[in-house]
């Protein structure tokens, strides 16, 4: 049984591709939930929250995270809120955002892209979709190998374009309903993703394992389908 009672979706109005309402939409024939949209979060205003997401950037890629003090230009920015009254453990907000979210991984000392941030408000970042899982190898050896002749690098693009995402993208969307399913089933489970790549909640460190697993399969596994079922009772 599900313990999330209702489900708010914060737009991202600059990524066309999101299309909440459809989104909404995908989540209620799921789980059977109630689900709210809501305007972006830059729409809203609570000065203090606001300081709080300003507080987060990275200044320096090569450094581990350190909090800095943000200037009133950033806090405005970044303005935002949620009510008191919908703090609840039951109330889940996800949000969408252009950014990049990252973190910081001590093994290798840099700071990682990610698509996802599984929390309650959670982070889904379009640009961490496209950017954090890796293109094809081949890609990056060609595009280097063009740089360094000072060649046209865009038939490189052209050559293995498809292969990946790109921003406005028109898979985009159905692929945001691949991470809304992961950061909901983590959420209610406290598991997090599938080793299976067939399987919608497979965490893709390739594009072409994310188009995979979210197009070509666009299925849970059979695991996942019980655990589905279990949690719709």
């Amino acid at each position: 049984m599900l313990k999330t009672s209702k489900i708010f979706l914060y737009d991202e109005p600059t990524v066309s591709q999101i299309q909440l309402e459809r989104l909404a939409t995908f989540l209620k024939e799921i789980f059977l939930i109630q689900v709210e949209t809501r305007e972006s979060i830059s729409k809203l205003s609570k000065e203090d929250t606001a300081e709080k997401i300003a507080a987060c950037r990275i200044l320096n890629p090569i450094k581990p995270y350190e909090r800095h003090k943000p200037t009133i230009d950033e806090i405005r920015f970044e303005e935002s809120l949620i009510p008191k009254e919908e703090t609840s453990i039951d109330l889940l907000h996800i949000f969408f955002t252009n950014k990049l979210t990252c973190t910081y991984d001590y093994e290798d000392f840099r700071y990682h892209g990610r698509a996802l941030i599984g929390a309650n408000p959670s982070i889904i970042s379009i640009t961490g979709i496209i950017e954090a899982p890796a293109k094809p190898r081949e890609y990056y050896i060609e595009l280097i190998s063009h740089a360094a002749q000072n060649a046209n690098i865009e038939s490189i693009k052209q050559k293995y374009r498809g292969d990946f995402l790109e921003y406005n993208d028109s898979r985009l969307s159905k692929i945001i309903e691949g991470y809304l399913l992961q950061e909901i089933f983590y959420f209610e489970t406290g598991e997090p993703f599938c080793d299976k790549k067939e399987c919608r909640l497979y965490n893709a460190h390739w594009q072409k394992d994310l188009l995979y697993s979210q197009l070509e399969s666009g299925k849970l596994c059979d695991k996942h389908q019980q655990v589905l079922k279990k949690l719709v009772i």
